[in-house]
């Protein structure tokens, strides 16, 4: 069994101590070490690390989402749109509301926006690399053209 797959095995304290000794031994050892846990991820600090606070963050979204219902009528109590139930305040329970259309809507509107971004970017890269290759082709050679030699 390799000594990753035994480190592995008892998780970040191995891998600690194994840095940790490595320092101590001679220290481009341990920087050695240090730079292989952190390139492989083995430390939590991989190349994911937005990526998963994101999808977090949007599973939290949704299991709100979830809990307080959805659209007009979902659930007994509600005052309007994912409300959830009421407070006993009629007032207060309006501007929950509104405050909360107006939030899913700002959402809709910037992931909207996020997609054209995305969409003009690609559009851009794609017609530069086209342009690119119409700029690299040669004719072919014919027998009345050859190609040139280098």
């Amino acid at each position: 069994m390799p000594i990753t797959a035994t480190l592995d095995h008892y998780g970040k304290p191995a891998w600690i101590a194994l840095l940790i000794l490595s320092f101590m031994v001679w220290w481009p050892i341990g920087l050695m070490t240090l730079a292989f846990l952190i390139g492989s991820g083995r430390m939590g600090c991989g190349q994911g690390r937005w990526q998963n606070k994101m999808e977090r963050m949007q599973w939290k979204m949704d299991r709100m989402r979830e809990r307080m219902g959805t659209g007009f009528g979902s659930a007994p109590g509600n005052w309007g749109f994912w409300s959830g139930p009421s407070s006993g305040n009629h007032a207060f329970d309006e501007y929950r509301s509104e405050t909360l259309r107006r939030l899913e809507e700002e959402q809709r509107e910037f992931r909207s926006f996020l997609d054209r971004l995305r969409f003009a970017k690609d559009k851009s890269e794609f017609d530069q690399f086209m342009a690119e290759r119409r700029n690299r082709q040669t004719p072919n050679p014919s027998p009345d053209n050859p190609a040139p030699q280098n």
